[in-house]
């Protein structure tokens, strides 16, 4: 399949690299290529600049916002929260019409520093406003309750875990739950939240994530649910 990623960071690239190893073909997508391609230094992760991680993975594609959504039969918005609707104003409205979205964002503030607060919350979410201002665009929001390794790998947690879907359409939810298995999820790990508005939840769970982060000083963990009986 032919897959556009909104986004060049860790997400994105780590993403990336699993859905080429899967047979895929992929073109991420930026703002600008030029400013992209000129950074320099190891990012946060301790990861290469994209110009140099896109040397080792020849055979993903760069374009902008608008190329790469072009190019994808299924679409991933890796973009961090705050950008997210600029790279889908940039990505072209009939670019993204009637195709699959997993929205992968979180509206995390950053702008007081940390711990990062949410700027949308309670009665609305980033995927809910993606999903109004994009009406034909089938949005599922996953994966973004974990960290980028665990995504891809959910196998380097040693016990069952679980992941998350929000969306309105049926068919793309079990799309994406086809891409999740191929991710090596288990299907009885992937729980179907409901509609997008129960995205509302997903989101707020990133104050407890960040927290646990600082608290266990690693980011690989995720969530379990455990059912009981009544």
């Amino acid at each position: 399949m032919k897959i556009g990623i909104f986004g060049t960071g860790v997400v994105g690239q780590t993403i990336a690299e699993k859905l080429l190893q899967l047979g895929h073909t992929v073109m991420m997508g930026t703002r600008d290529k030029k400013s992209t391609l000129a950074k320099t230094g190891k990012d946060n992760f301790g990861r290469p600049p994209v110009s140099e991680w896109l040397k080792n993975n020849s055979k993903v594609q760069l374009g902008i916002y608008s190329e790469a959504a072009e190019f994808g039969e299924l679409l991933i918005n890796a973009t961090n929260g705050v950008g997210t609707i600029p790279a889908l104003q940039a990505a072209g409205k009939d670019n993204l019409a009637n195709k699959i979205m997993i929205d992968i964002s979180n509206p995390l503030d950053f702008s007081k520093g940390m711990p990062p607060t949410l700027f949308i919350s309670n009665t609305d979410s980033l995927a809910e406003q993606i999903q109004r201002t994009y009406p034909e665009t089938k949005v599922v929001k996953a994966l973004n309750t974990m960290n980028a390794y665990i995504m891809t790998n959910p196998d380097l947690l040693p016990d069952d875990h679980n992941v998350f879907l929000n969306g309105n359409d049926a068919n793309a939810k079990e799309e994406v739950t086809k891409l999740l298995v191929s991710f090596g999820w288990k299907e009885k790990n992937i729980i179907d939240m409901g509609d997008i508005t129960t995205a509302r939840g997903t989101e707020q769970i990133l104050p407890i994530w960040v927290r646990l982060w600082g608290t266990l000083q690693t980011p690989m963990f995720n969530f379990k649910i455990v059912v009981g009986k009544k």
